[in-house]
């Protein structure tokens, strides 16, 4: 609709023209082929704003009247609030109906209909674009900072503002309101990256930079303009983020990095493509702290305190920039992060009992991000849940449908199940030879032991899910096993007699089984395996590190079995050891050493014994050891109570002189889980400059924290069938693509 600037009778853009008058649908609209009954209004505006332009330049009157048959068919959608609606609909679409009795159109809408679109447009131009609970909000924290009524009273009435001048095109304003809204143009000339709230600047001011970013649009696409420009970035981290969700991301590793290499650059030359955009800004923290590069949180401060939610609170786009910036959130350490995101997650909770008009699959997102938070997601059972879910060409809906093959790629989707097939396939078959290792070493004799291999079997593959990392999950599998056998061999299968003669033989390790007539055939199996299990994983640690491991390996088991001795002692004894020292036990017989570390030993890096024993190592075990203890007693609270086991629980109950209850004993543990994982986090993102333990190895300890957070979901997932349906979906049930499609 832009005039020529040298004629006032003739288009701008005339391209746009022909483009209309060549791409009317059969139906009479002009809408996205993807667009479905649920994205009506959607149709109803484009259709109605291509009404205007053919109508305003006297061209193609057979179009202009299908067009009006189309919305004639389809207006009671327009004052349906059960569809979704494009970004300022309620008073962009009343404004086009005005516009066209002005250009002598004969709209077919009945009066009631119309008199209802009045009034809200009026209510919407009224209100502010900030609900009561934002509002609260913002009063708290800025109170907390003593400046609460300035910068709130500033808070709202830009984001008021921007949202009215984001829909410029809805609005009748004065030269002077035109003035206030140019305050939003961006470098590039245009207003919100908008074409259309551009162009309506640029009709009202003739401002040239309005106009240059009108004609590079259009240089860009030619006659057909996107709804919002330039959306690149956004584009491309949501690339990389499905790629990474869905498990394909190891086919993509220079194409990634080109992307986060590039997404970086613009971060340091604060790109307004980033930082004028929340979803955008927080996908780029995220997605760049996770990998390594060195961006500081206070940009995200700047996003959650200060910068505004500008559309309205139900609509999908801040729905998604709540969902973005409720998972960056989660990333960081700071106290005051720790309140947005708490206020996010209460915003996005109401977002799911408030679901009207919200398509599926945006309710889908919410849930998701509520239901999975990073430090409960992990591996395989993330990869399929997002295969499952991922969307082929579903759009954003902004003022207008948008989609990108780039973010919705039925080629990524299939990749990706052949990826998760082909990966179980392996799987069954390392799960199989572990079965047949278990009868070779007579483990299934052991009467006392717990049988769960195929539950060790899947926290491998979610902590090294990538095929040519087989030895890595066959070690980890053994060791598990083992951990869990010893375990029950000190609770219950072992005489104390057993019990000092097996930590002897470890200490001595280079024994004659056959010579000593003393030991129990529970100790032979269980000490052979031990040895052969502890040489095997030495010997081939050696090929990657080019020095001998294996007396670390014995070193940690013995650290192990001595912890373990001390628990027995105080069991059988009848001790009650203070919290402080039951911790420092019990955090070793988690067993996380024996399993995490000489995993390390596989991961590409040449780790010296100044590092296998710094005390960041140190502190990294003692962290995620914690961590599992803890979120392990507290689901097996009840069990090992009847048991007369040890338990965090009820040592801290009983230090404080039964004046706990057990629940506000379960919610103070946690306090201590979420400090202990906060801490693990930051010393995992922690840039590798001057750090002696490569981001790899530091990973693992985080997704073993991942781990033990899906494991303790519901209750003791080890001991109980909880995980049952993982074990299903990880190793024996394949992804079907037409079951998939179906869903879509």
């Amino acid at each position: 609709m832009v005039p020529s600037p040298y004629s006032s009778h003739l288009p701008c853009f005339p391209g746009c023209i022909d483009w209309l008058v060549d791409n009317q649908l059969i139906n009479g609209s002009w809408s996205p082929n993807h667009n479905g009954h649920v994205l009506i209004k959607d149709a109803l505006s484009s259709t109605l704003a291509s009404v205007l332009a053919l109508k305003q330049w006297g061209i193609g009157e057979e179009h202009v009247n299908k067009g009006l048959k189309f919305i004639e068919s389809n207006i009671t959608s327009a004052i349906d609030e059960n569809l979704s609606s494009p970004i300022g609909f309620e008073i962009i679409f009343p404004n086009m109906i005005r516009s066209g009795e002005e250009l002598g159109l004969n709209i077919p809408i009945a009066p009631k209909f119309l008199d209802t679109m009045i009034s809200k447009r009026e209510l919407e131009l009224k209100r502010y674009c900030f609900s009561k609970s934002i509002i609260l909000f913002l009063i708290y924290y800025y109170f907390l900072r003593f400046c609460f009524t300035i910068i709130v009273r500033k808070c709202l009435s830009e984001g008021r503002s921007s949202y009215l001048a984001f829909i410029s095109e809805g609005i009748n304003w004065d030269s002077n309101d035109w003035k206030m809204v140019m305050k939003h143009q961006r470098k590039n000339g245009s207003l919100f990256n908008s074409p259309s709230t551009t162009a309506a600047a640029f009709m009202h001011l003739k401002d040239a930079d309005c106009l240059n970013y009108l004609r590079s649009v259009t240089e860009k696409f030619g006659s057909e303009v996107p709804v919002a420009y330039p959306l690149d970035i956004y584009v491309r981290l949501s690339m990389v983020d499905h790629l990474i969700r869905m498990g394909i991301e190891r086919h993509f590793t220079e194409e990634i990095r080109s992307v986060l290499d590039e997404t970086y650059r613009c971060w340091l030359l604060n790109d307004e493509q980033i930082f004028h955009d929340i979803a955008t800004n927080s996908m780029a923290f995220r997605l760049l702290c996770l990998n390594g590069y060195n961006v500081s949180s206070d940009r995200l401060t700047r996003a959650s305190n200060e910068y505004d939610f500008i559309f309205p609170e139900q609509h999908q786009k801040t729905i998604d920039d709540a969902i973005e910036l409720y998972k960056a959130l989660q990333l960081t350490q700071e106290k005051h992060h720790l309140c947005s995101s708490e206020f996010l997650k209460e915003k996005l909770s109401n977002c799911l009992i408030n679901r009207n008009g919200l398509d599926k699959y945006i309710t889908q997102k919410v849930n998701d991000a509520l239901e999975f938070p990073f430090h409960a997601d992990v591996g395989r059972m993330a990869n399929r849940r997002n295969i499952e879910k991922y969307m082929v060409n579903h759009s954003m809906l902004l003022k207008a449908s948008y989609s990108s093959s780039n973010i919705g790629n039925e080629d990524f989707l299939k990749m990706a199940v052949e990826e998760f097939n082909t990966c179980q396939y392996i799987y069954r078959e390392e799960l199989e030879k572990l079965e047949r290792w278990i009868l070779e070493y007579e483990l299934n004799k052991l009467q006392f032991a717990r049988h769960r291999t195929e539950y060790h079997y899947i926290s491998a593959a979610m902590m090294f899910p990538s095929p040519h990392l087989s030895h890595v999950r066959i070690f980890w599998v053994k060791s598990a096993v083992l951990t869990i056998m010893f375990d029950d061999f000190f609770d219950v299968g072992g005489s104390d007699e057993e019990l000092k003669n097996l930590i002897q033989l470890v200490e001595k390790w280079d024994v004659d089984l056959a010579t000593d007539h003393c030991i129990s055939e529970d100790i032979r199996i269980l000490f052979s395996v031990l040895h052969d299990t502890v040489c095997e994983i030495g010997s081939n640690a050696f090929e990657f590190q080019g020095r001998s491991v294996t007396s670390h390996i014995i070193e940690l088991w013995l650290d192990l079995l001595n912890s373990s001795m001390q628990e027995v002692i105080w069991r059988r004894s009848k001790s009650v050891p203070t919290m402080d020292d039951y911790i420092s036990y019990a955090s070793v017989t988690f067993a996380m050493g024996p399993l995490v570390l000489p995993a390390l030993y596989f991961l590409g890096s040449k780790l010296s014994d100044e590092v296998v024993h710094s005390y960041e190592m140190q502190t990294l075990t003692k962290l995620v050891s914690t961590c599992g203890r803890l979120l392990n007693d507290m689901k097996g609270f009840e069990r090992e109570s009847k048991e007369g086991k040890l338990n965090a629980v009820s040592l801290y109950m009983l230090e404080r002189n039964g004046e706990a209850t057990e629940e506000e004993t379960i919610e103070n543990l946690m306090g201590i889980v979420l400090q202990q994982r906060t801490e693990l986090l930051g010393l995992v993102l922690q840039q590798e400059e001057g750090n002696l333990i490569p981001r790899a190895c530091k990973e693992v300890f985080w997704k073993m924290i991942q781990i033990c957070h899906i494991f303790y979901a519901k209750d003791d997932g080890f001991t109980s069938n909880t995980m049952v349906n993982a074990v299903k979906s990880i190793i024996y049930q394949p992804i079907s693509l037409p079951k998939i499609n179906d869903v879509k």
